[in-house]
């Protein structure tokens, strides 16, 4: 039987939110994503690096194949609010001299 990590965001409310920029993200790196779905993502993301990655017994998968996966899902989402950030820094702030 998978094993499904049970998350827990320091504001739980935006749970939803981040499953939305996961979705997007990922979309934008040419995945096709179903919104109402987006962790299914490692999946194709999977298959992409040669993982033998399924929905259920994965028990001979190594912890370096697994990594592998959730690297490539979390260092694009990294970037991406690392983007954002540098993004909103260049901004003036409103109402500056």
């Amino acid at each position: 039987m998978a094993r499904r990590r049970n998350r827990k965001y320091a504001v739980p409310e935006i749970a939803q939110e981040m499953r939305a920029f996961k979705a997007e993200v990922m979309k934008n790196e040419g995945y096709d994503i179903d919104p109402n779905r987006p962790d299914d993502v490692k999946y194709e993301v999977a298959k992409d690096l040669g993982i033998p990655l399924q929905p259920d017994g994965n028990g001979r998968l190594t912890t370096e194949s697994a990594g592998q996966i959730g690297g490539k899902i979390g260092g694009s989402m990294v970037r991406e609010m690392i983007r954002l950030a540098q993004q909103k820094l260049a901004e003036p702030e409103d109402g500056a001299n």
